[in-house]
């Protein structure tokens, strides 16, 4: 599980949190000599939300938390479209977000892009100063780039928690047209220059489904 430390002027965007990681993260942070000013999340699965409480405990709320609308409903309890197929871990957490992302929306340098299927509000954030793109698990790269629309190993298994399969397929094609130069994913290596293995992965996803 990966979690992202984007540098703004006035520190650092957390991006996602993995698990019971609160300490490392903050640590991290330190050793940049920035301090996490923001926590702005993919989606609401406890693989990337998991530190969120301990993160608000030793931060405070000077440091806000901001998540997609419709991941953020279903961590609440309310119901959704799609709620009827959330897969995935979807741990109960206390904090509440103090911002609800919307693609468009601007984060720092991040521009916040679209990308339901994996979970029903799941976001990207692109970089608009050098076009990276953090992509949570819309893709994973453990065992070469795939779209989770379909089993692939190897552990964990990114498409068991996918709710919709052909949006993710969509959301994947989105993402590559935004020609991201460097990809980097909740689960698996950096993609430098992805657009090739963007293309490979997507054939893939259409050939199973």
């Amino acid at each position: 599980m990966n979690a992202y430390m984007v540098r703004e002027d006035d520190g650092v965007t957390l991006i996602d949190t993995t698990m019971k990681a609160a300490a490392q993260l903050i640590a991290a942070a330190q050793q940049l000599g920035a301090p996490i000013r923001r926590t702005a999340l993919t989606h609401g699965h406890g693989d990337h939300v998991g530190s969120v409480d301990a993160l608000r405990e030793k931060l405070g709320t000077e440091v806000p938390v901001l998540m997609p609308e419709l991941d953020a409903k279903i961590l609440a309890g309310e119901p959704v479209e799609f709620s009827d197929k959330k897969r995935g871990s979807w741990q109960r957490i206390e904090t509440r977000p103090d911002v609800l992302l919307a693609p468009g929306d601007r984060v720092g340098s991040l521009e916040v892009i679209a990308s339901p299927g994996h979970t029903p509000g799941h976001v990207a954030f692109l970089d608009t100063r050098d076009r990276s793109l953090i992509a949570g698990d819309a893709l994973v790269s453990l065992g070469g780039l795939q779209v989770p629309n379909r089993p692939t190993w190897p552990f964990p298994m990114v498409w068991m928690g996918t709710c919709d399969r052909r949006q993710a397929l969509e959301s994947a094609v989105a993402l590559h047209a935004l020609e991201p130069s460097l990809l980097v994913l909740g689960h698996g290596k950096a993609v430098p220059s992805p657009t090739g293995a963007m293309d490979a992965a997507i054939a893939r996803a259409r050939r199973a489904a």
